[in-house]
């Protein structure tokens, strides 16, 4: 899968998939990864009188399903905050949530977020961080030797241009220090937090990913052209 829509990320000679729909896909072990979803954010607000509107979630479902049904994922992984908080667990969104794993013709499995604790999801599993392959899953950002982390919780974009001009865009975040993938929030009513310096980004717009390195964007500085894949040390 190339083009715009995608770019390639190798590390250690392991290739992922990073995805427009702001997921990343990893073709050798048949894994489909997202983060913070956030669903039921609408009406934990409205349940603290926010009169947001509750169409959201029908986009992420469906966001999520598309993507799953265009690669025929072996398992798709939420790599934390698949819900917003108790407040919005509504009947709906359970029955939703019972129903996710048969419409995505696979197993669904989750890493504990934040946003999840005390929560009691039928039939999901709360897992702890983990290991599959060369890659280590967790929520928030955990750096593990030998393995590539991916993460979610940072909810990472891009500031890019400046004053009229300025965009705020979603973005993958590569630290080559913790040698860490930041994915972006795949859910509809998310924020986000500008990145740290130092960390190599590709950006999200229309469905297309661009290569964006270089420092950060917080105050609209041109890019360096992108620099090589992340390669083993030593």
């Amino acid at each position: 899968m190339n083009g715009p829509g995608s770019a390639e990320f190798l590390w250690r000679g392991h290739r992922l998939q990073l995805l427009g729909q702001r997921a990343v896909w990893d073709p050798q072990q048949g894994l489909l990864l997202v983060a913070d979803l956030h669903l039921g954010k609408a009406e934990s607000f409205q349940s603290q009188g926010i009169p947001l509107p509750s169409d959201g979630d029908g986009a992420t479902f469906n966001a999520l399903l598309a993507v799953a049904h265009g690669l025929g994922p072996a398992q798709v992984v939420v790599l934390g905050d698949l819900i917003h908080s108790r407040l919005g667990l509504t009947a709906e969104l359970r029955q939703k949530l019972r129903a996710l794993p048969d419409l995505l013709g696979c197993p669904l499995r989750l890493i504990g977020g934040n946003h999840e604790r005390g929560c009691w999801l039928e039939g999901l599993e709360q897992e702890p961080s983990l290991a599959l392959g060369p890659l280590w899953l967790s929520h928030a950002p955990e750096p593990r030797p030998d393995h590539l982390n991916l993460c979610g919780h940072r909810h990472p974009v891009a500031l890019v241009g400046g004053g009229a001009d300025r965009l705020r865009l979603p973005c993958f975040a590569y630290d080559p220090v913790a040698d860490q993938l930041v994915l972006p929030a795949f859910g509809a009513l998310t924020g986000g937090h500008p990145c740290p310096d130092g960390e190599r980004l590709w950006l999200l717009a229309d469905g297309a990913v661009v290569p964006w390195t270089g420092t950060s964007r917080r105050s609209g500085v041109s890019p360096r052209r992108p620099g090589p894949a992340p390669r083993r040390r030593g």
